[in-house]
């Protein structure tokens, strides 16, 4: 059985986006979440609310690092930042519903680590 060429580059171009289509919501995630330090931090602030210096001890993170992984995991609604001003002032770090949801897909990972890592 011979296969039928597309008529037209808009009919190749249309094909691509419909075969592609659900791969667009895995990109999107990916570069949501996807650099190293963003999943480090997400994954332990899963066990709860944690402090800078908390987190810095805990993922290995150089204070730069981490500082720039909040700022930008607070700008994606994945965290919130609570500060409290009396002495000592410190600032607390946990997800949001939005970054809880991604437990979940860690548990997966994890698994699928186990499996074939």
């Amino acid at each position: 059985m011979a296969t039928q060429l597309p008529t037209s580059k808009s009919d190749t171009e249309s094909d691509i986006e419909q075969r592609n289509a659900d791969v667009c919501n895995v990109v999107g995630s990916i570069e949501e979440i996807g650099s190293k330090w963003k999943l480090i931090v997400l994954n332990d602030l899963r066990d709860g609310e944690k402090r800078f210096n908390e987190l810095k001890r805990s993922t290995g993170a150089s204070s730069y690092t981490l500082s720039r992984v909040l700022d930008d995991l607070e700008d994606e609604a994945l965290i919130e930042n609570r500060k409290e001003f009396e002495s000592p002032v410190a600032s607390y770090y946990k997800m949001t519903e939005k970054g809880s949801a991604l437990c979940p897909v860690f548990d997966v990972l994890d698994e699928w680590g186990e499996d074939w890592l």
